[in-house]
């Protein structure tokens, strides 16, 4: 068939690549390490899954009325609560995951021809995205010496041609967090513009350290009123699967919003909706967030520190979320486990067919010296990646 020229222009997500080809390779009986998912390896906690299974027993299989509305009042309370955001219930969507609600607000906000600024390195959907509604990205470069933050002048310069730009701190692919200092050094910046704020905060948990996160509409009163708030249940409440997200922001948006999805989806999975419900209001969740976040925290330091000590490697150590992102260029035009390495694509190829440690390129995220690591998994298994990352390396 004659495909669209829309989706001939998107890639496959290299993450989800990388990880695919890992799990072929283990079902072929290899014994691979896979650092590819960005997917906590926790269980979705008990009483969630029992609020679901509920659900289920007692029926509630039927479209969602109003959008979840109990579910849409417990996002705003948590708003108010943890994040220093007064938002309206209706304010507020709740989707198929933070993708879908990112990929909506961008097919809602944007005309072609228009400008999207994009700190980079990036996830790599935000690009995707951008290109499917017709629209540019512009990156704003944020290298390892500059530990991947960009800062407040670079939106200065880049604002007066852009209509949007993307936030996304804790960050993926590169673990970092912006300080409230820093954040409020980039919200100066935007109030002097007409920028339109996407804020990702998917990961706002999970961070480590004493440096607080800070949502970044919280900044400024003048903020609420153009920026979208994104968030959702999968990475804090290891719910990958049941494919909750949400965003916060301004009625009209989220009004367009909601049509757009009363024509894509009508509304989330009822039964995941009493889940996720459960996720925002029983008193357990803290204490599982916690538990969480401190064994993510562990196994950061201990990545960054066995990152750091492999031959011509240099880490920035992340402050949140689960990656590490390690310089590996000094390696360039070496060859590893028989592959000639150039760039960051044939580096996950040589760590691959090499020594069976999966790693996804950075190239996929705008930054080609380095290579992203998912510390989403046991201890045993990152020195067992590590181990074998060192004798490919030597």
């Amino acid at each position: 068939m004659d495909l669209s020229q829309r989706i001939r222009q998107v890639a496959p997500s290299a993450t989800i690549a990388i990880t695919t080809q890992a799990k072929r390779m283990k079902a072929e009986g290899l014994d691979v390490v896979s650092f590819g998912a960005g997917e906590p390896d926790f269980d979705t906690p008990q009483f969630i899954k029992d609020a679901a299974a509920a659900a289920l027993q007692a029926g509630d299989t039927k479209y969602v009325p109003h959008q979840a509305a109990a579910l849409k009042n417990a996002i705003a309370e948590k708003l108010a609560k943890e994040n220093g955001l007064t938002v309206e219930p209706s304010q507020v969507l709740v989707t198929f995951g933070g993708k879908h609600a990112i990929y909506a607000a961008f097919q809602c906000l944007l005309n072609p021809a228009d400008k999207v600024l994009i700190p980079a390195p990036y996830w790599v959907s935000y690009v995707e995205q951008i290109r499917l509604a017709g629209a540019e990205a512009v990156f704003l470069p944020a290298g390892p010496e500059a530990d991947f933050k960009i800062t407040p002048q670079q939106i200065l310069d880049a604002a007066p041609n852009a209509k949007a730009i993307v936030l996304n701190s804790p960050c993926n692919p590169t673990g970092v967090m912006y300080s409230p200092v820093e954040m409020a050094g980039l919200a100066e910046a935007v109030l002097q513009t007409d920028l339109i704020v996407l804020s990702d905060e998917i990961y706002e948990k999970l961070v480590f350290g004493a440096i607080p996160f800070t949502s970044f509409a919280s900044l400024d009163p003048r903020l609420a009123e153009r920026t979208l708030t994104f968030n959702g249940l999968s990475k804090t409440y290891s719910m990958t699967g049941w494919r909750l997200g949400w965003v916060a922001g301004p009625k009209d948006v989220i009004d367009a919003m909601a049509t757009l999805m009363s024509h894509e989806t009508t509304n989330p999975v009822s039964f995941a909706v009493a889940g996720a419900l459960a996720a925002y209001t029983d008193p357990r969740a803290g204490e599982t967030i916690e538990q969480m976040r401190r064994e993510f925290a562990r196994r950061g330091e201990h990545m960054t520190t066995r990152l750091r000590a492999l031959p011509n490697v240099t880490c920035v150590a992340p402050t949140g979320a689960f990656y590490c992102f390690p310089d590996v260029s000094a390696h360039y035009g070496r060859e590893l486990g028989g592959v000639k390495v150039t760039d960051s694509l044939s580096f996950a190829k040589a760590a691959l067919e090499g020594v069976n440690v999966a790693l996804v390129p950075g190239e996929a995220f705008g930054e080609d010296r380095c290579v992203r690591l998912s510390f989403a998994t046991s201890m045993e298994q990152i020195d067992k990646g590590l181990d074998r990352l060192a004798k490919l390396l030597a």
